[in-house]
């Protein structure tokens, strides 16, 4: 539960907005543990990274053609030295960089564990934040 951690837990999220940018499948799915639990934006239950990574190839290419999205490390809470939750501010942009019109925001929150030294998603929710609230 160091500065190091935690510094790790933001690359890792980084990295998840890196993946997702570049429609990088497998890049993205290598993030989550084997059997993690993820619940999309959408409210769809996926169990395990096979069904994360399936449901990923149908759609993230193209995802981003007319767009971008901003993830900034909004709170971190370390449950104990292996297990850390992160909430995240996630805001959808416009090719340029602009927020979209009108505004479209998420807070994903995910549960980390550490395993061999990696920081791997064990679960996660992504909720939208209803238009015209923060």
């Amino acid at each position: 539960m160091s500065t190091k951690d935690a510094q790790e837990l933001v690359a890792q999220v980084a990295e998840l907005e890196r993946t997702q940018l570049a429609e990088d499948v497998e890049g993205f799915a290598a993030l989550f543990d084997e059997h993690a639990v993820w619940i999309t934006g959408g409210g769809r239950r996926l169990v395990g990274r096979a069904a994360i990574a399936a449901f990923t190839r149908e759609v993230l290419p193209g995802a981003f053609v007319t767009g971008s999205v901003r993830y900034d490390v909004a709170h971190i809470r370390f449950i104990t030295e292996d297990v850390a939750l992160t909430s995240v501010d996630q805001e959808y942009l416009t090719t340029d960089g602009q927020p979209v019109s009108p505004r479209q925001e998420g807070r994903p929150t995910y549960v980390w564990h550490r395993r061999d030294g990696r920081w791997l998603i064990a679960s996660g929710q992504n909720t939208a934040v209803p238009s015209g609230e923060e």
